[in-house]
């Protein structure tokens, strides 16, 4: 119990940040907790949108958030999100978490070595 309180805690101060609270949260899920990827990744996302409210709201408070491109930003990611489940049906779990492995691969290999301009 402690250790999904503390996993819970780290996945909602990371994912407020911005540092990556679903990488968290994923690793927990199927690695310990024994979750298969598809259901982790459903999970996953339904812990990312009340974080998400509440961030955007708490920048949008503070003026840190320009509404302009906001709406249009919410509507691709949301088409973005239907898209992304119909092509996690296509493919068999194995399949999806060797893809989600390559994208973490990819993704992190880019952030470790971009240089900030």
């Amino acid at each position: 119990m402690i250790i999904k309180m503390f996993v819970g805690l780290l996945s909602g101060i990371t994912a407020s940040m911005g540092l990556g609270g679903g990488f968290v949260l994923m690793i927990y899920l199927t690695t310990i907790a024994g979750v298969d990827q598809m259901d982790a990744q459903g999970m996953n996302i339904l812990f990312f949108l009340p974080i998400a409210l509440i961030s955007i709201c708490m920048h949008i408070k503070n003026k840190l958030i320009d509404a302009k491109p906001l709406a249009s930003s919410m509507i691709f990611g949301v088409i973005g999100v239907f898209v992304g489940i119909g092509v996690a049906f296509l493919f068999q779990v194995y399949w999806i978490s060797k893809l989600f492995a390559l994208l973490l691969l990819i993704f992190g290999t880019k952030e470790l070595f971009h240089k900030k301009s």
